[in-house]
């Protein structure tokens, strides 16, 4: 059998969370120090490390049939690749930012200003939608400085937490698009490689069910046991089991990790005693 090949990013943020996700699939890749291109040993997977602006282009030449990208770069690139999963990490977003001690209220301040970027077509695409005319400059790294040297009124840079703005007495003031790492299809793919792919993204969709849920057990009296339910659907119904203490029951449940404070916070209002959260490793459904 032919192998799927996989481009990642060669070094940088999404490099590590691309194998991490890969090995919690169980896949485990065989690579020495300095390789450009791996073998996964257990699945028909190689690996191929590329610099990350470059990988796009590869794509759309069939050189890699899939890749593990952040989407900023599908859409600075004006890329229309299909995306075949949205993979969950590297979540950033694409910001403009100006010094603390610039006067601005809302975008039209940016109206005849200096911004620097590194995304060109992104920031245009954002001007032009908000009816502003502004002048870009574009810088390939270390954007934040650019206003502190008088190179530019403003900047749009990929922001995460946020603190290399702060670092360099910078805001955030406007949100030009959010991202995260997708999963990439080239259009080349040949039918016998989008069968491998089809396993890939069932161990993927696994993993990523897993990462965003917790496995969750709880005591409750049987009169409440109506309105637990209607709190915890699970699946597709939560598992009831009797206890030795007469008039209780015990309920497992699978519960959202986004809203799982909220959860349990409802669970003990409506009597729900000694709850254990569990993380899950795998979900199959």
């Amino acid at each position: 059998m032919k192998c799927l090949k996989i481009a990642v990013q060669k070094s940088g943020r999404l490099h590590d969370d691309s194998l991490q996700i890969l090995k919690e699939a169980g896949i485990h890749i065989d690579n020495g120090k300095d390789q450009l291109k791996a073998h996964a040993s257990n699945f028909p997977l190689e690996v191929l490390y590329l610099r990350n602006g470059d990988i796009p282009q590869y794509l759309e030449d069939g050189v890699v049939d899939i890749a593990i990208i952040g989407e900023n770069l599908l859409v600075e690139q004006e890329r229309a690749l299909p995306i075949a999963e949205r993979l969950g990490f590297s979540k950033c977003r694409l910001s403009v930012a100006v010094e603390k001690s610039f006067p601005y209220k809302e975008i039209k301040d940016l109206n005849g200003k200096k911004i620097a970027t590194s995304y060109p077509n992104s920031v245009q695409h954002f001007l032009d939608k908000k009816g502003i005319n502004a002048d870009i400059h574009i810088i390939s790294g270390s954007v934040e400085i650019a206003p502190n040297i008088g190179l530019a009124d403003a900047i749009v840079d990929i922001v995460s937490s946020g603190n290399t703005l702060f670092k360099n007495n910078l805001i955030e003031v406007e949100e030009v698009l959010t991202s995260e790492a997708v999963l990439v299809v080239s259009p080349h793919i040949t039918e016998e490689k989008d069968q491998i792919l089809n396993e890939l993204q069932f161990r993927l969709r696994a993993v990523l069910m897993a990462r965003n849920s917790r496995y969750v057990l709880l005591n409750i009296p049987n009169e409440k046991l109506e309105n637990i339910r209607q709190i915890l659907p699970g699946m597709n119904s939560p598992t009831v089991m009797p206890l030795m203490k007469a008039g209780w029951s015990s309920i497992h449940s699978v519960i959202p990790k986004e809203s799982f404070w909220e959860i349990i916070n409802e669970l003990k209002t409506h009597g729900a005693e000694g709850i254990l959260v569990c993380p899950i490793e795998k979900m199959v459904l």
